[in-house]
């Protein structure tokens, strides 16, 4: 097969592919901070936790710790506005990373498909992509305030949860499988 890429453009490609995927992986990954809730290890990202309190009707209405890994049923479901902002521009950054990783990897297969301009578009989309992203992890509750903002939204979630509940006892997370 032809290739409109020379061998930087080459390596440029399979770099791209291996960074989108990183990021695509750890946006869906519930791992971005690491907590003790109710003596349980707990684990969130911006859309998914791992161990989260619901309260338990058959223990009448007590918080418990469901330790399994859940999503929040809804986008509103989600805490805090940081944590809405930051999925939604680490999401678009994953979109647009695997955009251009798509695309140059169709050029390594096509020929006279990545002209000069067209790769320094693409190098240029990566950047807004990449750079987007991480302004979402360091404000959405990275940096320094990890310890902090992970205390505080584990409250505002237990706090949410045993708001948000049904007469039937549901949770706003939704549990997955």
């Amino acid at each position: 097969m032809a290739s409109s890429l020379t061998c930087t453009g080459a390596v440029w490609a399979l770099l791209s592919m291996l960074c989108a995927g990183a990021s695509c992986v750890g946006f869906f990954m519930p791992y971005w901070l690491l907590g003790v809730q109710m003596d349980k290890p707990v684990s969130f990202g911006t859309f998914r936790r791992c161990s989260y309190p619901v309260r338990d009707e058959q223990q009448g209405g007590a918080t418990v710790m469901l330790e399994q890994c859940g999503r929040y049923a809804s986008f509103q479901g989600i805490p805090s506005l940081e944590w809405r902002i930051c999925t939604v521009v680490t999401g678009v950054g994953c979109g647009l990373l695997l955009l251009v990783a798509l695309t140059s990897l169709m050029g390594c297969c096509v020929s006279d498909l990545i002209s000069r301009t067209i790769g320094r578009v693409a190098g240029g989309i990566q950047f807004v992509g990449a750079s987007g992203s991480a302004r979402a992890v360091t404000r959405g509750g990275g940096g320094g305030r990890c310890r902090s903002r992970l205390e505080a939204d584990l409250r505002s979630c237990q706090d949410l949860s045993s708001r948000s509940e049904d007469a039937g006892g549901v949770s706003t997370l939704a549990p997955e499988g």
